[in-house]
Parts: C-alpha cells; structure tokens; sequence
C-alpha cells in the first residue's frame, strides 16, 4: 500500500539508532521532533505531507533516441573540475543543463521522497527523479552542515547531491565512473602541488586544474608534488 511504501522511505532513508536518539527538524514547517519512528512517521506521512511515488513508467520504454543521444553524449572535459583533494566532478548546473536540452524545462523534475533530516553536522534527503513523467531512479543527497542559519544553501546542495546520484541511471557523464578517463583526466588537465597554510604553515597537496590559476590564500604554492 502507499502507507506502507513510506514507511519503507523512511526505513531506507534513515538509520533507526540514529532516530531513535536524535532530533530532526523539518525546515518546511520549522518544527522540532523527537521521538519513536512511529511518532515521526504518523506526522510526516499519516498527515500526508509527503506522498510516496509510484515507479510510474519505469523501464516502460526507451527514450526517444534523440533524447538518448543528448544523455549518452561524451563529456566535454573543459566542463570537467577537480577538488582540491583530486576527486574528479562534473559541477551540478551541467547536469541541469543536460536535462533541459534533453527533455526541456518543465519536462522533468525532482520529487522530495522524505523531509530533510538533520543530524549533528550534516542535512540529508531523499529524492525521486521524473522525467516526462516517468520514474527514472532515486537517491538521497547530504552536505555536511557548518552553519544552522544557512539551512537554505545546506538543503539547496543536498539537493544537488542528489540530482548527480540520479543521473548516473540515465548514462549522464558516465566517464566520471570510468578508471581510465578519470587517469587520463588528472595526467592531462590538472596538477598536484605542495601548499603551505599562510596561518597554520601546515603542508598539504592539492589538485585543481593546469588552466586554473594557483591557489590563493590561506594557501601558498611551493612546488609541484610527483
């Protein structure tokens, strides 16, 4: 049944020794609740506040091929960023991008599964991904919280989060899960330096880009690393 399918949400979306022991607030309403699932589950899903989602359409058909050729389409390496700690990343907007050229604005869509969970230093969420109208896959996005007034930009990037999750069940960028290309990436557009905390005078190595510019302060440049 749908109640019973978001129970399941719930379950899935959150570890119950964590819930069972923490707070949880709903930046929707700004409600603070502590309690037992059941207590949790009865405000947030009895009430209706979150309908579940049926896998409508799923693996019904293929999408068009012209969608497809959009989705499947080689990444672009200039639009491809490093980390400084040298994880590989296609920046969110370009997924966006993807999604609107593939099924246009309005043509596809982010559906909150679970109400924002906060815990200690981190804000999480589940979300459904719909295009045209059909379930295409799901995922929970989190962003590690260091300011409580900036709720909106936490919940904005765990929405993001999620959203790059979603898209590698529609072969977007499908390079970044790809050993060989995420190798050649780093032999051929970034570089690794030593820098130096100008206030600490701690040393650390650092990727970003060869066509960015050097990193500026706190760090300080001082060489390339092997």
């Amino acid at each position: 049944t749908q109640s019973t399918w978001g129970v399941f949400q719930m379950l899935r979306c959150l570890a119950p020794a964590r819930l069972f022991a923490n707070q949880i607030r709903c930046a929707s309403d700004a409600k603070l609740i502590t309690g037992t699932l059941g207590e949790f589950t009865k405000t947030y899903h009895h009430q209706g506040m979150y309908t579940s989602t049926p896998f409508t359409g799923i693996s019904a058909e293929a999408f068009p091929s012209e969608v497809q050729s959009i989705l499947l389409a080689p990444i672009d390496p200039k639009l491809v960023e490093v980390k400084p700690d040298g994880i590989v990343y296609l920046p969110e907007i370009q997924y966006r991008r993807i999604l609107f050229k593939a099924f246009g604005a309005g043509g596809w869509a982010l559906q909150p599964l679970t109400p924002p969970m906060w815990e200690a230093d981190f804000v999480s969420r589940e979300y459904a991904l719909l295009c045209l109208g059909r379930y295409v896959s799901q995922a929970i996005g989190e962003h590690q919280v260091f300011d409580r007034t900036m709720a909106g930009g936490a919940l904005e990037a765990a929405k993001s989060n999620a959203l790059m999750r979603c898209c590698k069940d529609l072969g977007i960028a499908s390079e970044l899960w790809d050993p060989e290309f995420l190798s050649a990436f780093r032999t051929k557009k970034c570089i690794s330096v030593w820098c130096e905390n100008a206030s600490t005078k701690a040393k650390k190595r650092l990727w970003r880009r060869v066509d960015r510019p050097p990193f500026g302060y706190p760090w300080k440049e001082q060489g390339q690393a092997d």
